[in-house]
Protein backbone atom coordinates (compact mmCIF):
# COMPACT_ATOMS: atom_id res chain seq x y z
CA UNK A 1 0.00 0.00 0.00
CA UNK A 2 1.66 3.48 -0.74
CA UNK A 3 0.91 6.18 1.60
CA UNK A 4 -0.90 9.26 1.01
CA UNK A 5 1.52 12.02 1.00
CA UNK A 6 -0.42 14.48 3.35
CA UNK A 7 -1.08 11.54 5.93
CA UNK A 8 2.94 10.64 5.75
CA UNK A 9 3.48 14.40 6.35
CA UNK A 10 1.11 14.61 9.35
CA UNK A 11 2.66 11.53 10.76
CA UNK A 12 6.17 12.74 10.79
CA UNK A 13 4.97 15.93 12.95
CA UNK A 14 3.82 13.85 14.92
CA UNK A 15 6.52 12.02 15.72
CA UNK A 16 8.41 15.40 15.76
CA UNK A 17 6.56 17.72 18.76
CA UNK A 18 7.51 21.16 19.60
CA UNK A 19 8.24 21.51 22.95
CA UNK A 20 5.22 22.28 25.76
CA UNK A 21 4.73 26.08 26.55
CA UNK A 22 6.16 26.60 30.13
CA UNK A 23 3.09 25.61 32.47
CA UNK A 24 2.19 28.69 34.60
CA UNK A 25 4.36 28.11 37.51
CA UNK A 26 7.66 28.09 35.36
CA UNK A 27 6.80 31.33 33.41
CA UNK A 28 9.09 34.19 33.96
CA UNK A 29 8.15 36.66 36.23
CA UNK A 30 9.02 40.27 35.16
CA UNK A 31 8.25 43.79 37.56
CA UNK A 32 7.23 46.76 35.45
CA UNK A 33 6.22 48.44 38.73
CA UNK A 34 5.46 48.66 42.46
CA UNK A 35 3.56 50.80 44.82
CA UNK A 36 6.06 50.92 47.40
CA UNK A 37 4.07 54.11 48.90
CA UNK A 38 0.83 51.39 49.88
CA UNK A 39 2.84 49.04 51.79
CA UNK A 40 4.06 51.84 54.00
CA UNK A 41 0.60 53.56 54.02
CA UNK A 42 -1.98 50.85 54.47
CA UNK A 43 -1.40 47.08 56.48
CA UNK A 44 -2.10 44.59 53.36
CA UNK A 45 -4.49 41.90 54.73
CA UNK A 46 -4.54 39.58 51.68
CA UNK A 47 -3.71 39.83 48.06
CA UNK A 48 -5.05 38.71 44.62
CA UNK A 49 -3.63 38.36 40.89
CA UNK A 50 -5.81 39.56 38.34
CA UNK A 51 -5.23 40.04 34.58
CA UNK A 52 -6.21 43.88 33.17
CA UNK A 53 -8.01 44.39 30.02
CA UNK A 54 -5.43 46.60 27.65
CA UNK A 55 -6.07 48.36 24.37
CA UNK A 56 -4.07 49.26 21.61
CA UNK A 57 -0.39 50.05 22.27
CA UNK A 58 -0.43 49.73 26.39
CA UNK A 59 1.59 46.48 26.20
CA UNK A 60 4.17 47.76 23.74
CA UNK A 61 4.59 50.55 26.09
CA UNK A 62 4.70 48.66 29.53
CA UNK A 63 7.37 46.34 27.99
CA UNK A 64 9.30 49.69 27.69
CA UNK A 65 8.83 49.78 30.97
CA UNK A 66 6.04 52.56 30.63
CA UNK A 67 3.78 52.52 33.72
CA UNK A 68 3.13 53.83 37.31
CA UNK A 69 1.10 52.70 40.30
CA UNK A 70 1.05 55.91 41.75
CA UNK A 71 -2.34 57.24 43.32
CA UNK A 72 -4.10 54.06 41.56
CA UNK A 73 -6.73 52.45 43.40
CA UNK A 74 -9.53 49.55 42.86
CA UNK A 75 -13.04 49.57 42.91
CA UNK A 76 -16.02 47.15 42.96
CA UNK A 77 -18.44 48.54 40.42
CA UNK A 78 -21.79 46.26 39.54
CA UNK A 79 -19.70 43.36 39.77
CA UNK A 80 -16.61 43.91 37.99
CA UNK A 81 -13.38 44.92 39.38
CA UNK A 82 -12.01 48.29 37.70
CA UNK A 83 -8.52 49.76 37.87
CA UNK A 84 -8.41 53.62 38.18
CA UNK A 85 -5.69 56.27 37.77
CA UNK A 86 -3.42 53.73 36.21
CA UNK A 87 -0.57 55.66 34.84
CA UNK A 88 0.55 53.96 31.19
CA UNK A 89 2.87 56.36 28.93
CA UNK A 90 1.96 56.47 25.38
CA UNK A 91 3.91 54.35 23.33
CA UNK A 92 6.15 56.89 20.88
CA UNK A 93 5.51 55.27 17.73
CA UNK A 94 2.13 54.16 18.71
CA UNK A 95 0.15 57.18 16.83
CA UNK A 96 -3.12 57.13 16.43
CA UNK A 97 -3.47 54.12 18.27
CA UNK A 98 -2.24 55.40 21.86
CA UNK A 99 -5.33 56.04 24.41
CA UNK A 100 -5.76 57.61 27.30
CA UNK A 101 -3.18 57.22 29.92
CA UNK A 102 -5.09 57.05 32.97
CA UNK A 103 -8.32 55.28 31.68
CA UNK A 104 -10.08 52.93 33.65
CA UNK A 105 -9.32 49.45 33.18
CA UNK A 106 -11.03 46.24 33.90
CA UNK A 107 -9.53 43.38 36.04
CA UNK A 108 -10.14 39.73 35.12
CA UNK A 109 -10.96 37.60 38.02
CA UNK A 110 -12.91 34.67 38.19
CA UNK A 111 -16.43 34.95 39.75
CA UNK A 112 -16.05 33.49 43.26
CA UNK A 113 -13.17 35.70 43.70
CA UNK A 114 -14.69 39.26 42.68
CA UNK A 115 -17.53 37.96 45.44
CA UNK A 116 -15.10 37.31 47.89
CA UNK A 117 -13.65 40.74 47.34
CA UNK A 118 -16.49 42.28 46.85
CA UNK A 119 -17.64 41.56 50.37
CA UNK A 120 -14.09 42.17 51.95
CA UNK A 121 -13.90 46.01 50.46
CA UNK A 122 -17.50 46.80 50.76
CA UNK A 123 -16.06 46.83 54.99
CA UNK A 124 -15.59 50.02 56.47
CA UNK A 125 -12.19 50.95 56.48
CA UNK A 126 -11.14 48.66 54.06
CA UNK A 127 -9.72 49.46 50.08
CA UNK A 128 -8.60 48.28 47.19
CA UNK A 129 -4.89 48.90 46.54
CA UNK A 130 -2.44 47.77 43.23
CA UNK A 131 0.34 46.54 44.66
CA UNK A 132 2.42 45.29 41.86
CA UNK A 133 2.40 45.21 38.20
CA UNK A 134 4.32 42.56 36.38
CA UNK A 135 4.70 40.10 33.46
CA UNK A 136 3.72 36.76 34.00
CA UNK A 137 5.25 35.36 30.54
CA UNK A 138 3.47 37.31 27.82
CA UNK A 139 0.48 38.39 30.28
CA UNK A 140 0.20 41.87 31.97
CA UNK A 141 -0.60 40.93 35.45
CA UNK A 142 -1.29 43.23 38.77
CA UNK A 143 -1.13 42.53 42.28
CA UNK A 144 -3.98 43.52 43.92
CA UNK A 145 -4.17 44.39 47.83
CA UNK A 146 -7.27 44.41 50.54
CA UNK A 147 -5.75 47.08 52.97
CA UNK A 148 -6.29 49.19 56.11
CA UNK A 149 -4.84 52.64 56.45
CA UNK A 150 -2.05 53.34 59.14
CA UNK A 151 -2.45 55.71 61.68
CA UNK A 152 0.66 57.76 61.71
CA UNK A 153 2.20 55.88 65.33
CA UNK A 154 2.16 52.95 63.01
CA UNK A 155 4.32 54.41 60.37
CA UNK A 156 6.38 55.67 62.96
CA UNK A 157 7.07 52.25 64.15
CA UNK A 158 7.54 50.98 61.28
CA UNK A 159 10.22 53.54 60.30
CA UNK A 160 11.84 52.34 63.82
CA UNK A 161 11.85 48.66 63.12
CA UNK A 162 13.75 49.25 59.55
CA UNK A 163 16.49 51.47 61.26
CA UNK A 164 16.83 48.86 63.61
CA UNK A 165 17.40 46.69 60.92
CA UNK A 166 19.51 48.33 58.96
CA UNK A 167 21.74 48.73 61.99
CA UNK A 168 21.83 44.91 62.53
CA UNK A 169 22.77 44.58 58.92
CA UNK A 170 25.84 47.36 59.22
CA UNK A 171 27.11 45.99 62.14
CA UNK A 172 27.31 41.92 60.58
CA UNK A 173 28.74 43.33 57.71
CA UNK A 174 31.56 44.71 59.67
CA UNK A 175 32.17 41.94 62.28
CA UNK A 176 31.74 39.08 58.90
Amino acid sequence: MIPLKGVARYQNALRTRMPMAKTEEQAEVRNIASNRKARYEYFVDDSWEAGMVLRGTEVKSLRHGGGSLVDSYAEVVEGEIWLNNLHIQPYEQGNRFNVETKRRRKLLLRKPEIKKITGLATQKGYTLVPLRLYFRGQHVKVEIGLCRGKKLYDKREDIRERDSRRELDRVFKIKG
